[in-house]
């Protein structure tokens, strides 16, 4: 039912486009592409990442230069180690431009031992941001589940 409507509204559009005076066309070879807004490397890792089974076949559809290029892009993504992969989509993708804001409002906002358990579980450069906790402690004895929320909450506060 939703292709007929589709098709209904394609044939209608066509016939009032072409009642409509229509402006010449331009030759194939004055027509430029406009400039890709992310590097070709950055497309490969995302569509390596997000679609792994149809990466080729997205990336085939880029225009025959480029297509090329995406795929040996591809191909070296693919060959990389999971944790290498991982790492190179952190390197380039990274925290957010918010994320250090967030990580506070967390910490602040959080009951006290997630507070404790996170802090711990912060890299050093994050913890030096916040010296009135410097010298708490995080409790030995922390649940397993409070210490899987504090890195969740971390790394969704910083993605």
């Amino acid at each position: 039912m939703d292709v007929t409507r589709v098709g209904r509204v394609l044939r209608k559009a066509r016939k009032l486009l072409s009642a409509r005076k229509e402006a010449p066309r331009v030759p194939v070879a004055e027509v430029t592409l406009p400039a890709l807004s992310l590097p070709l490397e950055r497309i490969a890792l995302v569509v390596c990442v997000l679609a792994r089974e149809r990466a080729a076949e997205l990336l085939g559809g880029l225009v025959d230069a480029e297509a090329g290029r995406a795929l040996r892009h591809l191909e070296r993504f693919a060959a990389m180690p999971s944790a290498q992969r991982q790492a190179k989509v952190a390197v380039e993708f990274g925290e957010r431009a918010d994320g250090s804001n967030r990580l506070a409002l967390f910490l602040e906002t959080a009951p006290e031992a997630l507070r404790q358990e996170a802090f711990r579980g912060l890299p050093p450069y994050h913890r030096s941001r916040f010296p009135q906790w410097e010298g708490i402690e995080s409790r030995a004895d922390a649940a397993p589940a409070l210490t899987a929320l504090a890195e969740r909450r971390i790394r969704e506060a910083l993605r």
